[in-house]
């Protein structure tokens, strides 16, 4: 069986460039919970399906294991700052965020360029993180540019001269 080295798995997959996202839920206690994630994508159309992948390690993974619910904010290209704050453990992420109430009374990142407000249907092991799978049940959009990461940092996609020539 041939074997990847972790450190060629990871620059390789430095340049699949994928939206940022930040997932939010609130426990049953009312704390806030959230994380900035790269890993999200659709899963299914019928029923509207989308998965997101926590690392165990991360502070606030429990948090969303045991989650009836949980909202993904799809980052605009102005928000780099806000996904730099939701991937340091630590500190209050919410105190100098601005949010917004949204659907299911989860916390909403005020200027994401989408939502999905999602309940949780599976948990699944996929190694060092889990996959969540989460049934879409509200969306909205806003027509603004998404962030994008590439190559370990944040990108504007038409902007990005990385991406640009890559094309």
């Amino acid at each position: 069986m041939l074997t990847v080295d972790p450190a060629d798995f990871a620059r390789t997959m430095a340049h699949v460039p994928t939206p940022v996202t930040v997932v939010t839920t609130v426990d049953p206690s009312g704390r806030r919970w959230g994380f900035t994630a790269s890993s999200f994508t659709s899963l299914s159309l019928d029923p509207p399906l989308v998965l997101v992948c926590p690392a165990k390690s991360a502070s606030c993974y429990e948090a969303f294991v045991f989650a009836d619910r949980f909202l993904v904010n799809v980052l605009a290209s102005d928000q780099a700052g806000i996904a730099a704050v939701f991937a340091r453990s630590g500190a209050d992420k919410f105190a100098e965020t601005p949010m917004e109430p949204c659907e299911a009374g989860l916390p909403g990142l005020r200027g994401a360029t989408a939502r999905l407000s999602c309940r949780l249907q599976d948990v699944l092991d996929g190694g060092d993180h889990s996959i969540l799978i989460g049934r879409v049940e509200e969306v909205s959009v806003r027509d603004a540019e998404p962030l994008v990461y590439y190559n370990r940092a944040f990108a504007r996609p038409a902007s990005s001269p990385a991406l640009a020539s890559s094309a």
